[in-house]
């Protein structure tokens, strides 16, 4: 008998694939770039550089509460290392998989620049061929895109031996450039799930969830012109563009000084860290 009280997984997944393709194919209909071969986040890799050793991370803290020293953790969709980095120096070894070479490279400097040997660098998308296991599964701003998620899931809960962690917001962080977005292609921007979907599509997997709502710092960029870069690279418009002219001409109006450094004036919504134990979990 069905749990009337349960959301259907099939329909949660459906839904979940129909907003990122939704959002895929107006990129698709409105980019006027096409897109080039090869690695998409090289451009913008060493963004992603964050010192191991920081303090006030609130993220990175409810992180290093559900990590225990002799744990083992995947984190997948390691990018640069952000939480890699720090929860190697935490825990026992860290398997960090990531297709991205630019990122790699970022991870792989910080490993180095920070004396960190216990890293395993894995060069896959997820799924990947490679059965790997850990204690600890992690995602962290991974899956807003992904349109087929649940074998996404289902391959990191399988392998996960005690927990799986999410880090995600309740708004992307790609809907920094939504204002932009709408001025330029003169529609809304389709959104992407979040938060709220990922937690109504764990309650149809029928995974019972802890959550930690936890401060998050945001996104500074070093100058304006770094926040042009992802914006055009958001957009898909080319640099001395009537529409990048038009992105120039309004940035003023969403962005602030903080610090020496440059933000968007950009509500992310909340952001909570996920836990649950895999089927079978030690």
């Amino acid at each position: 008998m069905s749990d009337p009280l349960r959301p259907d997984p099939t329909a949660a997944l459906a839904a979940w694939a129909d907003r990122v393709r939704r959002n895929r194919e107006q990129v698709e209909r409105r980019r006027l770039v096409l897109p080039e071969r090869g690695d998409f986040y090289a451009p913008i890799a060493s963004w992603f550089r964050a010192d191991p050793r920081r303090e006030g991370d609130a993220t990175l803290d409810a992180l290093r509460a559900l990590v225990r020293p002799d744990d083992t953790v995947l984190d997948i969709g390691a990018g640069g290392g952000r939480y890699s980095l720090p929860l190697a120096l935490h825990a026992r070894e860290v398997i960090a998989v990531e297709p991205s070479e630019g990122m790699r490279e970022v991870l792989t400097e910080g490993m180095a620049e920070h004396g960190i040997d216990n890293i395993r660098v894995v060069d896959a998308t997820w799924p990947c061929e490679e059965a790997l296991h850990a204690a600890v599964a992690l995602i962290s701003h991974v899956g807003y895109d992904i349109e087929d998620f649940g074998p996404f899931l289902d391959a990191m809960d399988k392998a996960a031996g005690r927990l799986c962690i999410a880090a995600l917001l309740s708004r992307p962080p790609p809907s920094r450039a939504d204002p932009f977005w709408e001025a330029v292609h003169g529609e809304p921007r389709d959104p992407l799930p979040a938060l709220p979907e990922f937690l109504a599509l764990q309650l149809a997997r029928g995974r019972l969830c802890e959550v930690s709502f936890v401060e998050y710092g945001g996104i500074a960029y070093d100058t304006e012109d770094d926040i042009l870069r992802f914006l055009r690279q958001q957009l898909w418009v080319a640099e001395g563009s009537p529409e990048d002219e038009r992105i120039r001409y309004i940035l003023p109006d969403y962005i602030h000084d903080e610090d020496g450094r440059v933000e968007f004036n950009w509500d992310p919504g909340v952001l909570g860290v996920v836990s649950w134990s895999p089927p079978g979990a030690n």
